[in-house]
């Protein structure tokens, strides 16, 4: 039966519309047809691929069977691939020790794919259904098995290590005395981090760029023959951050500290050498105030002090362990340390702390109040521009008193700068943020020029109690000025100033400025 004009028009009117529902639908999901798209490629490509597969159980052996530490490696290895987010179905575990630790393992009969030394594998839960993870089967192309199965699996392993490393909960070891058994050890619960730890970007940027490489490196140490070792020397007055740093780096590495007293070790070469047999792989050695066990006490000279020492940094005994960083602090400079302790090969890399700048401030002051930017940082930055110093232990102590008002922290901060006397110009370099030498490289404390001129310059105020006033450098200029005018008579030279400009009272100021 024909339709007539009015229902034809209705049904052509529905058929566009359903059309264009179907148009729309297809627009606003391209991702979902995108990924459809990708699987049917997929899905060509390994049919007309030969593959092998290789199963890796999680339990071994007969009636006493026994997880095979390769699939709890495995298991971990996958769940940190970034493809593991588009499967299918994943498992979501929680931790046993730590709160709100999630993590992502693969479902039964799913997939994730991986890529290593330009081919493609696969991991495939091959678990029962009910259980999360029973077997993971391995899939590697044929003619690729040769070149990249054993590489691959070392790589697995090596990986899931440092994952286990990273996650474990780090220890704190102490020597009680100088039997080298006897150590107190505690949970290591420092929070300070690279992130948080006030300084200087760029140096902080090196220092993060030196322990990655050394995390890595070992291929590279093993080839050159030497020890995969890395020492540091943190030195600086008291109070600039020095152990928070080191805490930094173990938090850093993922390193337990083994925090060794010297004084404690007692007198013999043997007994530093037994404790450091003690000490574990994958360690951050800790010594502090070196400087002050080498000047000598107890009946012990500082040579023979030094000679324990050097034994302890690099001898044979000192190569039974890999994995290790070393780290030495000094309260005060390098003057008057016997220059073979500071060797390359001893101490690789050296970090100067001073006080706190304007710079280290500003961190500090995000760290502690949260704070970017503040109407009072202009009279902050004019304090530390005079040449006032002050170390972040004060810093801190200041800002946590006040951390409920950062404006008034601010202020105690400013009244702090006022009352600190300017340090003398021949110690400009005290006024100089941290900096990093690493004696490999030839480079020996290096520093910004630019910023030592700055700070030698702004140094020269005087630090008489009485703030920051503006005509401060000029008393300067005219104490100088008069130290160059009394000496030059002495030796019969002249003066290139206007006397008879300076005889005028008031108005010599102005000639002594002009001439200036």
């Amino acid at each position: 039966m024909p339709l007539d004009g009015a229902g034809g028009a209705v049904i052509g009117f529905l058929a566009y519309a359903a059309l264009a529902v179907v148009a729309l639908r297809v627009v606003l999901s391209y991702k979902s047809v995108a990924h459809a798209a990708r699987r049917l490629w997929r899905w060509a490509d390994e049919w007309a691929q030969a593959y092998q597969y290789y199963e890796v159980p999680r339990l071994v052996g007969g009636g006493d069977a026994a997880e095979n530490p390769l699939f709890r490696k495995a298991a971990a290895y996958v769940s940190s691939l970034p493809s593991l987010d588009d499967a299918d179905a994943a498992c979501v575990l929680s931790s046993a020790t730590k709160s709100n630790d999630f993590s992502l393992q693969l479902g039964p009969g799913h997939t994730a794919h991986d890529a290593f030394l330009g081919a493609r594998l696969a991991w495939t839960n091959g678990g029962k259904d009910g259980l999360c993870s029973e077997r993971l089967v391995l899939r590697v192309r044929r003619h690729d098995r040769t070149r990249v199965l054993r590489p691959y699996l070392q790589h697995v392993e090596s990986v899931a290590d440092e994952m286990e490393l990273r996650r474990r909960d780090l220890r704190l070891y102490a020597n009680t005395g100088s039997d080298a058994a006897r150590w107190a050890s505690a949970p290591f619960t420092h929070p300070a981090t690279l992130d948080t730890v006030a300084m200087d970007p760029e140096l902080k940027t090196r220092v993060r760029a030196d322990l990655e490489s050394f995390l890595k490196g070992r291929a590279y140490y093993h080839r050159l023959g030497r020890v995969w070792r890395r020492s540091y020397l943190l030195y600086g007055p008291h109070g600039t951050g020095k152990s928070t740093f080191a805490a930094a780096m173990a938090r850093f590495v993922g390193y337990d500290v083994y925090d060794i007293d010297l004084s404690r070790s007692g007198s013999g070469s043997d007994d530093l050498r037994a404790m450091l047999l003690a000490t574990a792989p994958r360690s951050l050695i800790l010594v502090e105030d070196l400087d002050r066990y080498l000047r000598g006490g107890d009946g012990e000279t500082s040579a023979a002090r030094a000679a324990r020492v050097l034994g302890f940094m690099d001898g044979l005994s000192s190569c039974c362990g890999e994995e290790r960083v070393m780290v030495f602090t000094m309260s005060g400079g390098k003057e008057g340390v016997d220059p073979a302790v500071l060797r390359p090969g001893r101490l690789d890399v050296h970090i100067h702390f001073t006080m706190c700048d304007f710079e280290g401030f500003k961190t500090l002051a995000s760290n502690y109040l949260g704070l970017k930017d503040h109407k009072l940082y202009p009279q902050v930055e004019e304090g530390f521009h005079a040449g006032a110093r002050l170390s972040p232990a004060e810093l801190g102590e200041i800002m946590l008193a006040n951390r409920g008002s950062p404006s008034r922290a601010l202020r105690t901060v400013i009244n702090a700068l006022q009352h600190v006397a300017a340090p003398p110009a021949r110690t400009s370099s005290a006024a100089r943020p941290p900096r990093l030498s690493s004696r490999l490289s030839g480079h020996l404390d290096e520093s910004n020029t630019a910023s030592s001129e700055s700070n030698a310059a702004a140094s020269l105020s005087p630090g008489t109690g009485g703030g920051f006033g503006k005509d401060a450098p000029m008393r300067e200029i005219k104490k100088l000025y008069g130290l160059i005018k009394i000496r030059s008579r002495k030796e019969g030279g002249v003066v290139p100033v206007d006397d008879t400009a300076s005889a005028n009272g008031r108005g010599s100021d102005a000639s002594t400025e002009k001439d200036r």
